[in-house]
């Protein structure tokens, strides 16, 4: 069981990590978006976290909570489509469950983005196997309750299993059959958040 806890420089790192992995997979996330949706998706989170980084590293918050907080309100300010408000709800949901504890421990960060996932499902209306971001979240925030490594791990096996998917919410999902063979970008976008989040935990 591990004992480690994480404060605000923890969680500023990891948003980091989250915008500079974004804006060198732009391209990549656009692409798969131009597949079976609007191909903004990469364009709109690297503008996002760019947003983001430059907020906290101009005033960066005081606890761990307030960092995901900042964050998800600039996402939803900030992002265009369904993306902003997909993943501002899950950073910002997230950041109020960890409420104004200095430290968290890695239990407790799970906890707190398995209410942040909840809540991106009740904005979305979606499950897993519906061939959004949901579809690695869910099971990254599961296996986060293991290791860090595992949750990047999970996320990947997730976001790689929405290939034969057919995509029932969304954009895609107006191409009924043809979306089935394609990567959804939402799911590819959050592989690199849960592998920003073992980058910083790494340190």
């Amino acid at each position: 069981m591990s004992t480690e806890t994480y404060g605000a420089a923890f969680a500023v790192r990891w948003m980091d990590g989250v915008a500079a992995a974004v804006e060198r997979e732009a391209g990549r996330l656009t692409d798969l978006d131009a597949a079976i949706g609007d191909a903004d998706h990469g364009a709109n989170l690297k503008r996002g976290f760019a947003a983001v980084a430059e907020a906290l590293a101009k005033e960066p918050p005081a606890t761990p909570g307030a960092v995901l907080v900042t964050a998800g309100g600039l996402l939803i300010a900030t992002v265009g489509g369904a993306s902003g408000p997909l993943y501002g709800t899950l950073l910002r949901r997230a950041g109020k469950a960890l409420g104004e504890a200095g430290e968290v421990s890695r239990a407790e960060l799970a906890d707190a983005l398995a209410a942040g996932v909840a809540a991106v499902g009740r904005l979305g209306g979606a499950v897993p196997g519906d061939k959004t971001m949901l579809d690695a979240l869910t099971p990254a925030v599961e296996a986060l309750r293991e290791s860090f490594a595992a949750a990047r791990s999970a996320a990947e096996a997730g976001a790689l299993a929405t290939v034969p998917l057919r995509a029932r919410k969304g954009r895609a999902s107006y191409l009924g059959e043809r979306s089935v063979g394609h990567r959804d970008p939402g799911a590819t976008s959050s592989v690199l958040l849960f592998a920003a989040l073992e980058e910083a935990a790494a340190g």
